[in-house]
């Protein structure tokens, strides 16, 4: 299949969309969402026969919101891609631990490639550094995996991706297989107070958690200069001990100094190609900051995001706690809808929340979230009774059961099984930060980062282009 004008065009479109920012007032989504689906429905095998089980074809189609959101267990079955796969140049992981047989991967060609990490550079740059003018670089202290360590993880490549755009040359990734690099952090906080040139840290939730907590026990702090900031993601749940988000920043203002407002949740996941950031830090430097208002992630004009009923994956009102469902016009390469297992809500002034993962007991989702990590979890918000789970995958199960077996390079990448079980990238994460003072931790943290560099090899066999050199530019 060679690449079509259409798809060349459809790109040039979306990155009109994206260049043109976090407050652009053009509301083209709907039509371009539409084209999109259009586009995907025709280009996507496994996507059209979703499609098709649920009786829904572009021309039935009239807004975005009914585009069939594609489940997100179904990528770790199907290989997603709305092009030819031999052409792809980026592999990634799905999100969450799945068996050897379900060993899922979002792949993405040059265009998709680009468009993703133009998404999020505008992204950072409006939530995490809005006070940057053009050009504008920190010192960046990454608590996360280097991609060297793990090229098919998702944070690894967004890790060095806000390196290149946002950092100075002495900024650094401080976890490694053996854990926190305490020492260099430490050295590089006193070098910034002594300095008082600002610096930003950005990693897993679970690594900072971790770093706080071994430094309050110790009676270390430090007092960052003004201007210091932290961004965080993957929940504030898991085998460091829950903790409220409210006491996470009474951490990071007591132990760094860094107040509330320059503390910056983010939610990311390889189905959906857009990260979204808290608006606290945006909203404190623009000067729209309200004591009352609760932080929020907000989509920008490329995605909408609505809570899905989990009895019958209908639209709830804001407030409600549902199923996030993602639309995003940088998806072009996969699907433009995505069906999630995240648990949140939307607000009354267009933002979303997440809290947490669904947890499914007995057939039913119970009333908290899974305590695996996800999101900004461990809010005092009172959810209602969630009562049903919706087993997202019947309708494309049966689809699958009609599909005629695969050929060629995708029947090779659809063979490729793991030895073990993919571990979630929040788990490797807490593996890595654990394996200091956890010997069975460290034992599995080479098979975890191996897990997530396998792909790179597993892609070179059937033909794609991913760059052994330079896996994420």
């Amino acid at each position: 299949m060679a690449r079509s004008s259409e798809d060349m065009t459809l790109a040039e479109r979306v990155r009109e969309v994206l260049d043109a920012g976090v407050e652009d007032g053009s509301d083209v989504f709907e039509s371009l969402a539409l084209e999109l689906f259009g586009y995907q429905y025709e280009a996507n095998e496994a996507y059209r026969a979703f499609c098709d089980a649920r009786g829904v074809v572009p021309d039935a189609v009239e807004s975005w919101e009914d585009i069939p959101a594609f489940p997100t267990d179904a990528f770790k079955t199907e290989i997603v891609a709305s092009f030819p796969v031999e052409e792809a140049v980026m592999a990634q992981l799905t999100s969450g631990t799945t068996a050897a047989s379900q060993r899922g991967r979002i792949f993405r060609d040059e265009i998709g490639r680009e468009l993703v990490f133009a998404a999020n550079r505008v992204m950072t740059g409006a939530y995490l550094f809005p006070d940057f003018e053009a050009g504008t670089r920190t010192r960046l202290l990454l608590l996360a995996p280097s991609p060297d360590m793990a090229p098919s993880m998702g944070m690894a490549i967004g890790m060095e991706q806000t390196r290149t755009h946002f950092g100075t040359p002495d900024s650094e990734f401080l976890l490694s297989r053996g854990g926190v690099d305490v020492k260099r952090l430490v050295a590089a906080l006193r070098q910034a107070e002594d300095t008082g040139a600002a610096v930003t840290l950005i990693g897993a939730t679970s690594a900072f958690v971790y770093f706080l907590k071994a430094c309050r026990k110790r009676g270390l702090a430090f007092m960052l200069p003004h201007g210091s900031r932290i961004a965080d993601g993957g929940g504030y749940r898991g085998r460091f001990g829950e903790i409220t988000r409210d006491d996470y920043y009474e951490m990071a203002e007591e132990v760094l100094g860094v107040p509330r407002h320059h503390c910056v949740n983010t939610l990311g996941m390889a189905e959906s190609a857009t990260n979204y950031f808290d608006d606290v830090l945006r909203r404190h430097v623009c000067g729209t900051s309200d004591e009352g208002t609760e932080r929020k992630k907000v989509p920008p004009p490329w995605t909408r995001v609505r809570a899905m009923s989990l009895d019958d994956l209908t639209p709830l009102p804001d407030g409600a706690v549902g199923l996030l469902r993602h639309w995003d016009l940088v998806n072009l390469p996969t699907v433009v809808a995505v069906q999630t297992d995240n648990l949140g809500y939307t607000t009354s002034d267009g933002g979303f929340e997440i809290v947490g993962r669904a947890k499914v007991e007995r057939g039913k989702v119970s009333e908290l979230p899974s305590e695996r990590s996800v999101g900004a979890m461990g809010d005092t918000r009172v959810f209602r009774m969630l009562e049903t789970y919706v087993n997202f995958s019947i309708s494309f199960k049966a689809a699958r059961s009609r599909l005629k077996p695969s050929s060629g390079a995708r029947a090779e990448v659809e063979a490729a099984e793991a030895s073990d079980a993919v571990p979630s990238c929040p788990v490797v994460v807490d593996e890595m930060v654990a394996a200091t003072e956890d010997a069975e931790a460290a034992e599995r943290v080479d098979g975890a980062l191996e897990v997530f560099g396998q792909d790179v090899e597993v892609d070179e066999t059937v033909g794609t282009r991913e760059s052994r050199e330079d896996p994420v530019e």
